[in-house]
């Protein structure tokens, strides 16, 4: 089991990391950030993420669907966004926010290791 600030850190080691961070999306308040750049602030983008985690979570709902989001993905012109909702009862409201570099990362490796951190995670 890993404690936020390892799983911090052990997502910065994700090749092309940019930054990463725990968030509530109920409030929008960011519990843990690693790396960012100055360019852009970690804080606000994964608060803004909120509305996006949110509008999907209402729509599930609207729909009756019996499922959960395992992540869900932003590609921009020179990154990834990697949003994964916390599964385990201590996690409930929370998600981990990756941003990755579009040319120096494995989307589908990188996926793979934050599910992998998100499974670790003890909060």
């Amino acid at each position: 089991m890993a404690n936020l600030d390892t799983a911090l850190k052990d997502a910065m080691t994700i090749d092309g990391a940019i930054g990463v961070a725990l968030v509530d999306y109920t409030s929008g308040m960011t519990l843990g950030v690693a790396g960012g750049t100055p360019e852009i602030d970690l804080t606000v983008a994964a608060a803004g993420n909120t509305d996006v985690v949110r509008a999907k979570m209402r729509t599930i709902e609207m729909l009756k669907l019996n499922d959960q989001i395992e992540d869900m993905l932003i590609t921009l012109g020179g990154q990834y966004h990697i949003i994964r909702p916390l599964t385990g009862s201590n996690g409930m409201g929370l998600f981990l926010y990756l941003m990755l570099s579009k040319t120096r990362s494995n989307l589908a490796l990188a996926r793979h290791q934050l599910r992998s951190i998100e499974e670790r995670l003890e909060l």
